[in-house]
């Protein structure tokens, strides 16, 4: 009878009291009393909170998430609430949802280090997860992303700035990025200006999806620029392993005017919580000489989700897919000069727009390597990038 009555008490002598009840596991009496204070003050976000985690400690997920949503759609930087909703569906089994909850969370407060390790949990759930069944983790956040954007329209922008003999070298292109049911396809155009020279070049890379556990890249490239190979091509073989491991193997193939590479390479690739660690050899054989081996570490910080990072890349030898050196006035291909010693360490972050559809990587970089022409002698080289990303 008393809950058809109007509420005549103190709220909060009452919200105490059903918070006792509601601890000491009587949670049916404790909504009774909650119910009653929000018929009267419905704002009472403590008391809204306590009523949808007795709903959430009884299994009664979906009527909890109602009551969390109406808080966290007004109280953007109530942490309590967020930690509360996010918890709800990690043990209704929704660790999508509550991966979705605990970004969205840390976009309102930023940097909270609860909110992050309770994310770190998540994902690491979802690890385990897919990991029963064959799936990695970036897999599913890709799968997730996919449903929301399918298109992408990519500029990329690079600089090297020599201290010595060369000029400055730029680097351009645009790209599109389509998602599809047998893998994602990105046609692409780069331009270059390099030794005075301009060139253009004309790629198209294809992610087939093979099965849950294999996806393949495959690239071919034409340019009729002297510049560019008037031929590439490249093909390699992931697949996702338990323990959040990722393995590749393939080749590449370059083809000049007067000389030819094949390049072999795989890749080492380990997820762990935020971090992802990537080791990538090079290696080539050479009939004129020994056998041409660099490779690069890449280390990767995740924030809320994979399209915000920090990450640095370490290169050992020549980086023997993109850039091409000159020796007495003849452009040359680096891939067969993997003698020439060089080293570069590249910083890289890439971050999202608030509307999470734009999407914005800039890098810096120093190398030192040894001159073609000048054995035993050293220039160094400042590299800046920058890349823009659309979705839709």
């Amino acid at each position: 009878m008393t809950q058809d009555l109007a509420y005549q008490g103190n709220q909060d002598n009452s919200f105490f009291i059903a918070r006792d009840l509601a601890f000491e596991g009587y949670h049916g009496m404790a909504r009774d009393t909650l119910r009653l204070i929000l018929s009267k003050y419905p704002d009472y976000t403590d008391v809204r909170n306590l009523l949808a985690k007795t709903y959430s400690w009884d299994g009664n997920h979906n009527e909890a998430r109602k009551h969390f949503n109406k808080i966290t759609s007004v109280e953007r930087q109530n942490k309590e609430v967020w930690i509360a909703a996010i918890k709800n569906e990690m043990y209704a089994k929704n660790y999508t949802i509550a991966l979705g909850l605990a970004n969205k969370a840390l976009t309102f407060i930023k940097d909270d280090s609860d909110l992050q390790n309770l994310r770190n949990d998540i994902v690491n759930e979802i690890y385990s997860k897919q990991n029963a069944t064959e799936t990695s983790a970036e897999d599913e956040l890709k799968e997730t992303e996919a449903k929301s954007y399918k298109n992408r329209i990519g500029i990329v922008n690079s600089l090297d700035v020599f201290d010595i003999v060369y000029d400055p070298m730029l680097y351009s292109g645009v790209e599109y990025i389509r998602e599809t049911e047998i893998g994602k396809i990105i046609p692409r155009v780069n331009y270059s200006n390099r030794f005075n020279i301009n060139g253009l070049q004309y790629e198209m890379d294809f992610y087939p999806k093979i099965s849950k556990t294999f996806y393949a890249y495959t690239n071919y490239g034409y340019s009729n620029s002297r510049i560019f190979p008037n031929h590439r091509a490249g093909a390699e073989l992931f697949a996702n392993l338990p323990k959040a491991l990722e393995v590749s193997a393939g080749m590449r193939y370059l083809d000049f005017v007067t000389s030819r590479a094949i390049i072999y390479t795989g890749s080492l690739g380990l997820y762990n919580g935020d971090y992802y660690f990537s080791l990538r050899p090079y290696i080539t054989p050479r009939t004129d000489g020994p056998i041409g081996v660099s490779g690069s570490l890449l280390a990767r910080k995740y924030f809320q989700d994979r399209e915000n990072y920090f990450g640095i890349n370490l290169i050992l030898g020549y980086s023997p897919e993109i850039k091409q050196l000159i020796s007495d006035s003849d452009i040359v291909l680096a891939e067969t000069l993997l003698f020439v010693e060089s080293q570069q360490l590249l910083f890289e972050y890439q971050f999202t727009a608030k509307s999470f559809t734009n999407s914005y990587r800039a890098s810096l970089g120093i190398t030192r390597q040894e001159l073609v022409f000048d054995p035993g002698k050293f220039f160094l080289a400042l590299s800046a990038g920058f890349r823009y990303h659309t979705k839709f």
